[in-house]
């Protein structure tokens, strides 16, 4: 394993080569990329020094030598089959293999004015239109992985919503990351725009091909919200537990905008999920609401920063972790209520199942408040499963595994239960009753 310094030099270098090949992008975007590199070449990697990152050790990360995955020269069949990965009733689905967008997998039933499909593309073809908003909500200077991100753009999602559409079935945004021989980092960057009086629901979910060598997905993304639209954004990250996976979710509300944001981590060797929204607009809303399942020694570390910027909007904070084995979970819940937002309203909740005497969870909900008209509130619960409903549910002739598993997706329906009826909601639904099977049987063989 390199030194830190040895890696912070092998970006640079992956940095120059990066550079020379992009010459002829937009200038905005070369500009972004040299301010990004700038700042993460000023803070380097985060250490459990840093308070926002206290509770997560990232050496496993800073002293790896990963190699940039560059131009979809992938080391995987012509055809993979990812028909398991198949949303159904999506009303697009875009295909990413290791950060490029692979147009041969992807289909779409969308209105012709929408337009979803490759940043790439979209910044060849139609710059301006990428210009106002790409960059100008995520924020360099405090998350170091945010600005290694913007220096190496190159693709990902640009899905453009324009104002009154309302889309009844969720865009499928699959990222699949591949095996390889030796260690590969991916930065996949998606923009997002919600137009005024729009309503859509977009689902980003990261897999694995294969197990691979270390692999580091370091994804951003930019979600604009214009005034009064509806959106819900998932993020489902359940990649090889041989993986690492950063993510950063950044919001901008209009007025009245209302944004739902589901999490559901259940994957990777050390994951971190970050929510920022920012309350731009008077009468905002903003649900952000989460699940994380971990076993063995899976490290899932949530991050969740809200800022209230404006008068009259309310937020919610809810995540429910479960935890075994030797699992560790991290949930940092942070409310920032600005001068001129009063008559802010705002939820924190932190609930966890520790399934072992072995299994951690740090659970920090914050509050700083500069207004003095709010009503906010925070906490954080941590627990085991209740044995007397144990008993009761073998009591009526359902055996322990299926007891537990009962107990298990109660607990974790709490998350479903925010989350709107519909295709989306059944396809997590799914994806959470296989994990809790796993989790439960494990539960049961280290009793």
């Amino acid at each position: 394993m390199a030194t830190a310094t040895q890696a912070l030099q092998h970006y640079a270098e992956s940095f120059s080569g990066l550079e020379k090949s992009a010459a002829s992008e937009p200038s905005f975007v070369r500009k972004l990329r040299q301010d990004g590199f700038a700042r993460f070449n000023e803070k380097g990697f985060p250490t459990i020094r840093d308070e926002d990152w206290r509770f997560t050790n990232l050496s496993a990360i800073a002293q790896t030598q990963f190699r940039l995955v560059r131009n979809g020269r992938l080391h995987l069949p012509e055809e993979p089959d990812i028909s398991v990965y198949h949303m159904p009733d999506s009303a697009c689905e875009l295909i990413f293999i290791d950060g490029r967008l692979r147009v041969s997998f992807s289909v779409q039933y969308l209105p012709k004015a929408v337009r979803v499909g490759s940043l790439a593309k979209e910044l060849t073809n139609n710059p301006g239109a990428i210009e106002p908003h790409l960059g100008r909500y995520l924020d360099i200077e405090r998350d170091p992985f945010s600005a290694l991100n913007t220096a190496f753009i190159e693709d990902g999602a640009y899905i453009n919503i324009p104002k009154g559409i309302v889309l009844e079935s969720p865009i499928h945004l699959l990222f699949i990351s591949t095996a390889h021989d030796t260690p590969v980092v991916t930065h996949p960057r998606n923009l997002i725009v919600v137009g005024e009086n729009s309503q859509a629901t977009i689902i980003e979910d990261y897999v694995s091909l294969g197990r691979a060598a270390k692999a580091l997905c370091n994804t951003a993304t930019e979600l604009v919200a214009g005034d009064h639209s509806i959106t819900s954004h998932y993020m489902i990250e359940r990649e090889d537990e041989s993986t690492f996976n950063i993510s950063t979710l950044r919001i901008q509300q209009g007025r009245t905008a209302d944004v739902a944001s589901h999490s559901v981590l259940a994957g990777g060797a050390l994951v971190r999920n970050n929510v920022h929204p920012v309350l731009a607009g008077e009468g905002g809303e903003c649900l952000i609401n989460g699940l994380f399942m971990g076993r063995n020694r899976q490290h899932l570390d949530n991050y969740m920063l809200v800022e209230h910027a404006s008068p009259h909007c309310g937020s919610r904070q809810f995540y429910n972790g479960i935890l075994d084995g030797h699992a560790h979970g991290v949930f940092h819940g942070r409310i920032i209520v600005h001068k001129d937002a009063q008559k802010t309203d705002a939820k924190q909740t932190n609930r966890n199942l520790l399934l072992s005497d072995t299994a951690q969870i740090d659970t920090k909900p914050q509050l700083e408040i500069y207004a003095d008209d709010v009503k906010c509130t925070h906490g954080a619960t941590i627990g085991q499963i209740e044995e007397n409903a144990l008993f009761y549910l073998r009591s009526r002739g359902i055996d322990e595994a299926s007891a537990r598993r009962l107990l298990l997706f109660a607990f974790a329906s709490e998350c479903l239960d925010r989350m709107r009826t519909g295709p989306a909601r059944a396809y997590v639904e799914n994806l959470i009753q296989q994990k809790l099977g796993d989790i439960g049987d494990a539960a049961r063989h280290q009793d």
